[in-house]
């Protein structure tokens, strides 16, 4: 937890504590700060402290085509597959699950998890409505919009009572109903950063004083580029900029404040780190923040559905969020409905780096398909591909758990669910949104909700994400080599099952059990185990090695279990049963856990076979041994 959860944080004027479904996250904040809500795995190459240090030393002398040539395992300028198609000028289309490589019924349910928080959450509704979006490739397999974009008139707090709108009145959700995106707006300011960055007009480790002279005091002159990127600046997370009267006195406030901690020692979400990020990029560039996105991001790649403090207009299509009142709003605004929610960015003009944009579904999709193909989308390049990567490289690495690139937060279960991977990378808002994007099925998730509407305090944390993570993550098939099924632990949270062999035999202590394993877990918090007893019910630890199917040097887990991410891909597991179970009766089995309340992808077991020398013990393709196989909480599943 970061350091701001304590009595500095409550003090703050309409600050809210998220009590989210699982880890509590200090990013939720409520008056003045748009917050993002808040092991053992194998882990992703190349995404270590050497390839990130190198990175920071090549950005931070402007050097974006030495980068690109340099960093190891970047496509080069020609790019990979993906990438050229995207410079051939593809573009998203919708099509079918099956045409996206996608489960219809795992699919189905991502939209009936996202309707289900219409109701009773556990009192109030989550949101007052929803838009849920899931592709693949190039394929948007999914696009839902449940509830009512606008349906309180007002709120009071005294008696937690609202004034809804008559039914005429009240405004349908639709699909390209535009949101107040909240604090995805950090990942535009970053992505101009990075923009910037490959200009040579911005380096990542500089101090930020050296570009905003007026950013110090108090220790500020050590904040580098990179620490606001990746909010380890030191910080507090917030501050009343909305108190302030004049532009002059909200910038004075932010030259006044001072870390709370030595720059780089601590994670602390705060989205000063951003604002000042924007009057960085202002001073560099000469152009106010909203019109660097326009002309930097949303013009080139169409995405003409997002901008900045939007037209009147637009009102009766974007989605209504808080009637914002004292004391859980900073400010007295009543219903808010076509300007921007923070009320810091209010202040601000309704331009800052924190917060501000709105958008829709489809235009975040077009962003998400952009990054994933190496910044490019229909022909138009806005990021180079190494700089995609720097945007998706843990910086964190001195602090576990708060893993982030420039800007993108990655592999969070939170929010995620079990679409979170070590390279999963994506980012939530307060007013109800959040973007996933996984690299490694080449897959992004998109749920915008309006759950501040009518009032902030009707939700907590991040329940509906987190559901709609689980099984968009199911949707993206695992498929064994013979294309039949295989055994499958589920991906209940709290849930445990067993899958036991039938009583065996070994003579000899060269008997070995041999299968085919995959498995996603969240690091510390669920296993698959392998186990032995000879009386079904004391079991001991069966220590085994496994061997990836791409190839590379066998792993060994003296334990009997292994947890976090495999790398998606199968790997061949071996036993041996050693001395001490010859000419014993053995039992033998799998063991799944899930002890927390988030859960990875899960786990399967396939083609399971016990041998010695001269002699077949158990085979599961023998219908006569299969049928003894004794399964608790496993299922077989084709994908």
């Amino acid at each position: 937890m970061a350091a701001d959860t304590g009595a500095e944080a409550v003090a703050e004027v309409g600050t809210e504590r998220p009590d989210d479904i699982g880890r509590e996250r200090p990013h939720d904040r409520g008056a003045g700060s748009e917050g993002s809500e808040g092991g053992d795995g194998v882990a992703a190459p190349g995404r270590g402290p050497n390839r990130r240090r190198l990175g920071a030393r090549l950005l931070a002398l402007g050097g974006v085509l030495v980068l690109h040539a340099a960093l190891p395992g970047s496509a080069g300028a020609a790019g990979g597959p993906a990438e050229r198609r995207a410079l051939q000028g593809l573009r998203l289309r919708y099509g079918s699950a099956r045409q996206a490589g996608l489960s219809e019924q795992h699919l189905e349910g991502v939209a009936d998890e996202a309707r289900r928080f219409l109701g009773p959450s556990p009192e109030h509704p989550y949101y007052a409505g929803a838009v849920v979006l899931a592709g693949r490739g190039r394929t948007i397999a999914l696009h839902r919009a449940m509830g009512y974009a606008v349906r309180y008139a007002d709120y009071d707090g005294r008696a937690d009572r609202v004034r809804e709108f008559p039914a005429a009145e009240r405004i349908a959700m639709s699909e390209d109903t535009v949101f107040d995106l909240a604090s995805l707006t950090k990942l535009f300011t970053s992505v101009l950063a990075v923009q910037q960055m490959e200009r040579g007009r911005l380096e990542l480790e500089a101090p930020v004083r050296r570009y905003l002279p007026e950013f110090v005091g108090g220790g500020k002159e050590i904040i580098t580029v990179r620490q606001l990127l990746t909010h380890t600046s030191g910080l507090r997370s917030w501050a009343p900029f909305y108190q302030e009267s004049t532009r002059e006195g909200r910038l004075r406030l932010l030259w006044s404040v001072r870390p709370q901690e030595t720059p780089g020692t601590v994670y602390r979400y705060s989205d000063l780190n951003l604002i000042a990020l924007q009057l960085l990029l202002e001073r560099i560039t000469g152009r106010t923040l909203d019109t660097l996105l326009r002309d930097e991001i949303t013009a080139p790649l169409g995405m003409h559905r997002t901008r900045y403090s939007p037209p009147l207009s637009w009102r009766r299509a974007i989605a209504a969020t808080e009637v914002q009142r004292p004391p859980w709003s900073g400010l007295d605004r009543g219903l808010v409905w076509g300007e921007v929610h923070d009320e810091n960015a209010y202040a601000l003009g309704g331009v800052a780096g924190h917060a501000g944009v709105f958008g829709t579904a489809w235009d975040l999709a077009v962003l998400a398909r952009a990054l994933l193909d190496g910044g490019v989308y229909a022909g138009k390049r806005i990021l180079r591909p190494a700089s995609v990567e720097l945007l998706f490289t843990d910086y964190n690495t001195a602090f576990p758990g708060d893993d982030h690139g420039l800007g993108f937060e990655l592999y969070q279960h939170w929010y995620m669910g079990a679409m979170a991977t070590p390279h999963s990378a994506g980012h939530t808002g307060f007013t109800g949104t959040s973007l996933v994007l996984d690299p490694s099925t080449d897959s992004f998730l998109i749920l915008l909700g309006n759950s501040v509407h009518p009032v902030r305090t009707w939700r907590a944390g991040s329940a509906p994400r987190v559901a709609v993570g689980n099984r968009f993550a199911r949707a993206v098939p695992v498929r064994t080599r013979h294309g039949g099924a295989a055994w499958f632990s589920g991906i209940q949270p709290g849930a445990s099952g067993t899958l036991t062999l039938p009583p065996l035999g070994p003579a000899t202590a060269a008997a070995r059990l041999r299968c085919a394993v995959w498995w996603d877990t969240v690091p510390g918090e669920g296993a698959l185990h392998l186990e032995a007893s000879t009386d079904g019910e004391h079991w001991e630890p069966l220590p085994f090695s496994t061997l990836r199917s791409t190839g590379g040097a066998p792993e060994q887990w003296p334990r009997g279990s292994v947890s976090g991410w495999s790398g998606r891909v199968w790997h061949r597991l071996e036993a041996p049963l050693t001395a001490a179970w010859a000419g014993r009766e053995v039992r033998l089995r799998f063991r799944h856990t899930a002890t927390g309340r988030y859960v990875g992808r899960g786990a399967y077991v396939d083609v399971v076979r016990v041998a010695e020398p001269g002699r077949l013990l158990f085979a599961e393709d023998r219908p006569a041994d299969a049928d003894r196989i004794e399964a608790i909480g496993w299922t077989r599943s084709t994908d």
